[in-house]
């Protein structure tokens, strides 16, 4: 598996965690999934993240999820493990077994209890001294998840101080600014330049974001072609056509990334395409009622219309 480095960029897709009706890890599906994903062109995979129920699975779900998912990748993109724990010893102990099997780096937010800048900063020099110098990884900048605001200074001064945090995966919003600013520090040989993955609001700024220097995205979304779509359209200098792929999914996307039942979306639209079995979330979770789901199908019958326009059926 291929370690993750300064250089990386494409998208990187947060994936679910399937399970069986009954609530039982669903490996088979598992492996459906991450074919699902390759298929349509995730440079990428990040798994155990908030979108993954990490927090509902136990210790040896983790890994098994873990294994199966580097086995059916078998090196062909690289996967970053959500490492995020409420302390260092379960962090270093996920830590050195994913890396073990094949992970090419974690991935760690900010613990929700943090509140000053000082506080922020000590608590990523422990990070950094309980990862290593050899486990590159990732810094998760989520204030909506976790609570804690790192302002751009911040965010600049742990990627200076931690050498082998190669990675920002960018989720402030409004976040516009912030991403700028950490270019032009890069740009100005402040820090030294990172990889930028956004994933604001799901990827509903991601046109912009791209315009502001990410370098790809890192989220999730029941249709990743559409991440792929837009990424590759810019990176070919299509800005145009970047932005018309965006518009015909946003609608879609937009619904799926609503408060308390964005998750079930997901995992409904997964399996109507075949990616899973089951849209089962562990509790708590949300359900989906029966307007959700007339919603859905009409915002998807509108989308293949739109796609079919614009010469990008899916």
């Amino acid at each position: 598996m291929k370690t993750l480095d300064r250089n990386a960029k494409g998208v990187y897709l947060i994936t679910v965690t399937p399970f069986a009706d009954d609530g039982t890890l669903d490996l088979a599906s598992t492996d459906r999934m991450v074919d699902f994903y390759l298929a349509r062109g995730a440079t990428g995979l990040t798994i155990l993240g908030i979108m993954g129920e990490a927090t509902k699975l136990t210790a040896e779900e983790s890994r098994a999820f873990v294994r199966q998912v580097l086995a059916r990748v078998a090196g062909q993109v690289p996967v970053i493990v959500g490492a995020s724990a409420a302390g260092f010893a379960p962090m270093r102990e996920l830590t050195t077994s994913v890396m073990d099997m094949g992970a090419s780096g974690v991935m760690v937010a900010p613990a929700p209890t943090l509140r000053t800048d000082e506080q922020i900063l000590a608590y990523f020099d422990m990070v950094a001294d309980t990862l290593g110098p050899k486990v590159p990884w990732v810094l998760q900048d989520h204030p909506v998840s976790t609570g804690v605001q790192m302002s751009p200074s911040v965010v600049t001064r742990i990627l200076k101080n931690a050498s082998n945090c190669v990675m920002l995966k960018h989720e402030d919003c409004p976040g516009l600014a912030k991403l700028s600013a950490i270019r032009a520090a890069d740009a100005n040989g402040d820090i030294a330049r990172v990889s930028i993955l956004a994933g604001n609001g799901g990827g509903l700024f991601l046109p912009e974001e791209l315009g502001r220097g990410a370098d790809g995205a890192m989220t999730g979304f029941a249709y990743p072609e559409m991440m792929v779509g837009v990424c590759q359209a810019h990176a070919s200098g299509d800005i145009e056509r970047s932005h018309d792929i965006f518009d015909a999914y946003l609608p879609l996307a937009r619904y799926e990334q609503q408060a308390g039942i964005g998750l079930a979306v997901r995992k409904h639209l997964m399996v109507a395409r075949g990616a899973i079995a089951s849209a089962m979330i562990r509790r708590p979770g949300p359900r989906l009622s029966a307007s959700d789901v007339v919603d859905i199908a009409r915002l998807v019958q509108r989308q293949d219309k739109r796609l079919h326009d614009l010469g990008a059926a899916s």
